[in-house]
């Protein structure tokens, strides 16, 4: 079945894997446990979500199914929110009310996230969330039933600003995109480079789309600089990356919300030896390689964390379905916050009660060519971040499930 077609056919009609037919006598509602993935199939977005989110859950399902045999059927649904909160609530509303839709993951965009998991508290499901990064599903919006499984705007910053710092590369120069984004992780990069000893002596902000990175670049080279820190994405991570070598910057560029995709897209010749953050590498061993090569097979491209990431909480919250009996909404999340999540993904992850996944993360250093043995091996492991030192500690938490 071809991707497109295979889309069409999961949103109009759902796809179902056969597990059993005991689900009613063990408290799965409607015999079957559904599954909504609401994330960007065409938009700016598509290609961390879209038809890459589909495939992975499709993945995670088969496994669950072949691996566990269990007494229920699953069901995947898919729509495409592009990125407009309304349409979110739209759908999901829809699901919950009219499909019977257990659990939604990806939602990538932090606004859609945002308003999708205040229906899900109200409503009682199940929400986790995949491709969006806000902190704010962890502080002042937390809610019981929901998720941050994958990244945030806290841990990535974090860790590669202390990993880059406690290297010897004391003095930073911020280019940040003019808004949430930027602003939130230059100022989280920004704690952790003070608490590892450095400094950051310089700052530029520019605005979303921005195409011309000259002056801004020649600002960040001139400044003295040991690192110039990127707090932006997408095609304005690109262009500054490009801007830079182009003039022949020597610091070490650290992007703070990059993935493989954007050294893929980049290429090694203008991305090499930049620095990155990212929780899962698809070459960093033989559990890793098969998974992705699997992946590879459906999509001609390698999977990043967001696609693993998915692939791990879709098995997740299966496993804690299966072992409770029920797709109940607080027994289901009650019970995955006990559990140990080793998986592909993540090793020893476990959640916490302010709904985020814990898990260690990766510093990463981009290839020279010449290193490199083939398409998408792009990057090397520098450093295995523990994930207690990655992600905002309880005790700066404004979750009041932390404090009830």
């Amino acid at each position: 079945m071809g991707i497109a077609r295979g889309l069409m056919l999961a949103s109009a009609l759902g796809v179902m894997f056969t597990g059993g037919l005991q689900a009613q006598r063990l408290g799965i509602s409607n015999d079957v446990v559904k599954i909504g993935i609401l994330g960007d199939m065409s938009g700016v977005f598509q290609d961390l979500s879209g038809a890459s989110s589909v495939v992975a859950a499709r993945m995670a399902i088969d496994d669950f199914v072949k691996n566990e045999e269990p007494p229920f059927r699953v069901e995947l649904v898919v729509s495409d929110h592009q990125n407009k909160p309304d349409i979110a609530m739209t759908r999901v509303r829809e699901w919950y009310d009219v499909d019977g839709v257990d659990m939604v993951t990806d939602s990538i965009n932090s606004a859609v996230a945002l308003a999708v998991s205040g229906l899900t508290r109200e409503k009682n499901r199940v929400l986790m969330v995949t491709g969006a990064g806000t902190v704010s599903l962890i502080n002042e919006q937390c809610s019981p039933n929901t998720v941050l499984y994958t990244w945030d705007t806290y841990g990535i910053p974090r860790a590669l600003a202390g990993s880059i710092t406690r290297s010897g590369n004391k003095n930073w120069y911020f280019l940040s995109v003019d808004y949430a984004l930027g602003q939130a992780i230059e100022k989280d990069a920004t704690k952790a480079i003070i608490a590892a000893g450095g400094k950051v002596i310089g700052s530029r902000k520019h605005s979303t789309g921005t195409s011309d990175f000259s002056s801004f670049v020649l600002s960040a080279q001139s400044s003295g600089a040991d690192v110039i820190g990127l707090a932006n994405a997408g095609g304005d991570l690109i262009n500054a990356v490009k801007a830079a070598r182009e003039f022949g910057v020597s610091q070490t560029l650290a992007p703070m919300a990059a993935t493989l995709m954007d050294v893929h897209a980049i290429g090694l010749e203008a991305a090499q030896g930049m620095v990155l953050v990212e929780g899962f590498y698809w070459n960093r061993n033989d559990e890793s390689r098969a998974w992705s090569q699997r992946f590879f097979k459906e999509r001609n491209r390698m999977p990043i964390m967001l696609q693993a990431g998915l692939y791990s909480a879709i098995t997740t919250y299966l496993k804690a379905v299966k072992e409770t009996g029920t797709d109940e909404a607080k027994t289901v999340l009650n019970h995955m916050k006990t559990m140990a999540i080793n998986d592909v993904f993540a090793k020893g992850g476990r959640i916490r009660e302010d709904g985020r996944m814990v898990y260690d993360m990766y510093v990463l250093d981009v290839k020279k060519p010449a290193a490199s043995n083939g398409e998408w091996d792009d990057l090397n492991v520098r450093e295995t971040v523990s994930g207690a030192d990655v992600y905002q500690p309880l005790s700066e938490s404004k979750c009041p499930l932390v404090y009830k």
